[in-house]
This record gives C-alpha cells, sequence and structure tokens, in this order.
C-alpha cells in the first residue's frame, strides 16, 4: 500500500475532519516556507550589508583576491552551530517568542558566516547558482509533498550519508584531494535534495498528529523548527552547486 493510501485511511483523515485537516496542513507549510523565505531573505541581506560596507573589515582580512577571515570572521563561522544546538536541545523548554527570536538571530549570523562567498565568487554567478537552487529544491520538495512514495524508509540512509559527509569533509581538511574534494561535492548535491523531499514529506505526515494534540502556541514553535530544517536543505544545497556552477573573482 502506498504512502499516501496509507495516509488516507488513518483515523486523522475521515470526513469533515479530512477536509480541515487538508486546509489546516497547507496553511501550515505555507508558514514554514514564508519563515524560511524571510529568513534566507535576512542572510542575503546582512551578507551583503557586510561585504559592501566598511563592516567587511572586522569580519575579513582582504588583500587582492585573498580572503581570509579576522577573528570575529572566524566566530561567524562557528557561531550558526550554535544557534542550532540551542534551538534542538531547547525544543520543549524554549518560548515561541525565544524561538523565533533564536530563528532570526541565527539567519543573521548565517549571513555573516557566508557573506565570505560574495567576496570569493562574482556577483552574477552567484545569482545564477541561487536561482537554480531555488528551481532545484522548489521542484524537489514539490515533489516531496505529492508523491505517493514512501520516503521516511529512507531516513537511516540519509542520516548516515550526513553522518559520511561530514567526516569525509574533515578528513580531506587534511588530504586536500581533488578527487575526493569532487565526489564530496557530487554527494552532497544529491544528498541535500533527498533530504529536501525527505524534510518535506515529513512535515507533511507528522502534522494530523500534532495539529490534534497541540494547540496554536505547538503549532507556531513547530513551524520555526521545520522552516529551519528546509532553511538549512536551501544553504547547503546552494554552497554545493556554487563549487560546480561558481565563476570565482579570480577566474580559477
Amino acid at each position: 500500500m502506498s504512502f499516501s493510501r496509507d495516509f488516507q485511511s488513518s483515523p486523522f483523515a475521515t470526513g469533515a475532519q479530512s477536509s480541515a485537516i487538508d486546509a489546516g496542513m497547507r496553511a501550515y507549510m505555507l508558514r514554514v516556507y514564508n519563515w524560511m523565505a524571510s529568513g534566507l531573505l535576512l542572510t542575503a541581506l546582512v551578507a551583503y550589508l557586510i561585504v559592501n560596507t566598511s563592516v567587511r573589515n572586522a569580519f575579513f582580512h582582504v588583500q587582492g583576491y585573498n580572503v581570509a577571515p579576522t577573528g570575529l570572521g572566524w566566530l561567524a563561522m562557528i557561531a550558526p552551530l550554535g544557534f542550532v544546538m540551542v534551538m534542538s536541545f531547547g525544543v520543549n523548554r524554549l518560548s515561541r517568542p525565544a524561538v523565533q527570536g533564536l530563528f532570526w538571530a541565527f539567519c543573521g549570523v548565517m549571513g555573516a558566516s557566508l557573506s565570505s562567498i560574495l567576496l570569493l565568487y562574482t556577483g552574477v554567478s552567484v545569482a545564477r547558482v541561487f536561482l537554480v537552487t531555488a528551481i532545484t529544491f522548489g521542484a524537489t520538495s514539490l515533489w516531496g509533498y505529492t508523491t505517493g512514495a514512501n520516503l521516511m524508509r529512507f531516513q537511516s540512509f540519509l542520516m548516515m550519508g550526513l553522518f559520511g559527509l561530514v567526516i569525509a569533509g574533515l578528513v580531506n581538511m587534511f588530504l586536500a584531494s581533488p578527487a575526493v574534494y569532487f565526489i564530496y561535492s557530487v554527494v552532497g548535491v544529491f544528498l541535500f535534495i533527498g533530504l529536501t523531499a525527505f524534510d518535506t514529506q515529513r512535515i507533511k505526515a507528522t502534522y494530523p498528529q500534532f495539529a490534534m494534540y497541540e494547540g496554536p502556541e505547538g503549532a507556531a514553535k513547530r513551524a520555526v523548527y521545520d522552516a529551519l530544517g528546509l532553511y538549512l536543505n536551501f544553504i547547503n544545497l546552494f554552497q554545493f552547486m556554487l563549487q560546480f556552477m561558481g565563476t570565482r573573482n579570480n577566474n580559477q
């Protein structure tokens, strides 16, 4: 039996209740995508302001095409991990305003972390790759939402792939192998395409359960967490695609 038929036959999806859940799900997904898109906009704005104002000198030492982060630049690069850990471990303890505030702060810090991209790559290529990423992400997320295939069975595989990708990236920092780097980038693109479809279906599949048992406060918090997951998929997919399609300022 397909995933879609399993879902439709659940006790949460009968009669008028099913229609209400469908309408609520569409509204919820729209809220998630709005949070995600707003976060991406804030990230892009912060990155642009850092690179194009005098604040840049606080984050980077720039000499010609050579870009080196300052102490503050290094802090900006590792700070997003701290925000994700706080939000993950505080999922049941943080209030809705706290979760939303942390999300905005995280997106702003991520803008500072990614601002070096605007120094290393031409503006035209960054815009082009962003557009390709947006189209790929949108198509993949739509497929994940509408497909009848059960993507949940790939959860362990995707998590193992993500763990392996992190390990491979760390190892290649020391090996500096072009072949390993190429394979790492290819795997990264396909992995985050898969995670985008998986997370979209996960959000859709879990909505009926939490819609019944969680109130507006819980739904509002959950929307931010779900948006964060899709946001991270988009950012990682963008960075991996940039490695293939981006044009560096030094034309190398």
